[in-house]
C-alpha cells in the first residue's frame, strides 16, 4: 500500500456526491467522514447536475433504488464524465432481479465509471457469467480472476472484485489484496463505506490502480485494527471502532507508532 495516498485523499477532503441505498446513508458519511473525506447525499433530480459539478468524485449505489432515482444517477454520472472526476458504481444485488439488471444496463449505457465494485455475482452479472445469489449477496465462488477480466475488458473499466481475498483489474494487470476480517461482513453497508473510500483515492494524482489498492488495503487493515480492540464482543461493538481506526494513519494499522505519515 501506498501511504501517500492516503495522506493526500485527506489533504484534498474530497467532496463525494453520493446516489447511495437508503440504509447505508448515515454509515457512509460517518465512515468517509472519519476517513478524512467530505459526504454529500443528494438524489433530487433538479439538484444532482448541480451537485456533481460541484463534488470531487461520484459514488452511484443501487442498493434500495427506485425507479424514479434511475434518471438522477445517470445525469450525475454524465456530468462526473464531463468535468473529468471519478465515478464509482456499485451494482449491489445487481443478478437479484432484473430489475436491478436493467438499471444498471441504462447507467452503463450513458455513464463511463471509473470502477465498478461489487462481489463475485454482481460482477459475475455484468459478463453473463451465473454465480448462486441470495438477495444481494454472492454465494458462489466462479473463477474471480477471469470475471474480473471479461468486466474490465467489456466494460472499459476498473473492476474490484471484493471477497476474501480482493481482485482488481485494470490496466490489464490483476493485483490482490488480503487485508480484512469477517467481521465487515456481519454490519450492513461495509461494501457501500468501501465504494466512498475508493472514491476519495480516487482523487488523488497516482495510477488507478495504485490508488484502488491503497483504497482496499486500508479499508482491510482497518477492519483489522477495529477487530483486535479489547472491547469488541461482536459485530455492534466492532462498527463503532472501525469507524475510529478509519481516522488512523497507515502507520498505526500497522502496528507502527501512533503519528502521522
Amino acid at each position: 500500500m501506498n501511504p501517500d495516498i492516503i495522506q493526500q485523499a485527506r489533504n484534498n477532503t474530497p467532496l463525494v456526491h453520493h446516489l447511495t441505498n437508503q440504509v447505508v446513508v448515515n454509515f457512509s458519511a460517518n465512515g468517509l467522514l472519519a476517513f478524512g473525506g467530505s459526504p454529500v447525499m443528494a438524489k433530487e433530480m433538479t439538484e444532482v447536475a448541480d451537485m456533481a459539478k460541484a463534488s470531487d468524485a461520484v459514488v452511484l449505489n443501487i442498493g434500495t433504488v427506485l425507479e424514479s432515482e434511475v434518471p438522477a444517477m445517470i445525469a450525475a454520472g454524465k456530468v462526473a464524465n464531463q468535468k473529468g472526476i471519478p465515478v464509482v458504481l456499485d451494482p449491489v444485488g445487481v443478478a437479484a432481479t432484473p430489475f436491478r439488471q436493467e438499471v444498471i444496463e441504462r447507467i452503463l449505457k450513458d455513464v463511463r465509471p471509473t470502477v465498478i465494485k461489487g462481489n463475485t455475482g454482481e460482477i459475475a452479472s455484468l459478463v453473463d457469467t451465473d454465480i448462486q445469489m441470495r438477495g444481494v449477496d454472492s454465494v458462489g465462488a466462479g473463477n474471480v480472476d477471469d470475471i474480473a477480466e471479461q468486466a474490465g475488458k467489456k466494460w472499459n473499466t476498473a473492476i474490484v472484485i471484493t471477497g476474501k481475498t480482493d481482485v482488481i483489474y485494470t490496466d490489464q494487470q490483476l493485483i490482490y489484496n488480503q487485508t480484512g476480517h469477517p467481521l465487515l461482513a456481519n454490519i450492513t453497508g461495509s461494501g457501500c463505506l468501501l465504494g466512498s473510500v475508493i472514491a476519495a483515492c480516487l482523487t488523488t494524482s497516482y495510477p488507478v490502480s495504485e490508488q484502488l489498492h491503497a483504497a482496499l488495503c486500508f479499508y482491510g487493515l482497518a477492519a483489522e485494527r477495529a477487530a483486535e480492540q479489547p472491547d469488541v464482543k461482536g459485530s455492534g461493538t466492532f462498527l463503532p471502532n472501525f469507524i475510529d481506526a478509519l481516522s488512523c494513519a497507515p502507520k498505526q494499522l500497522n502496528g507502527g507508532p501512533n503519528d502521522d505519515i
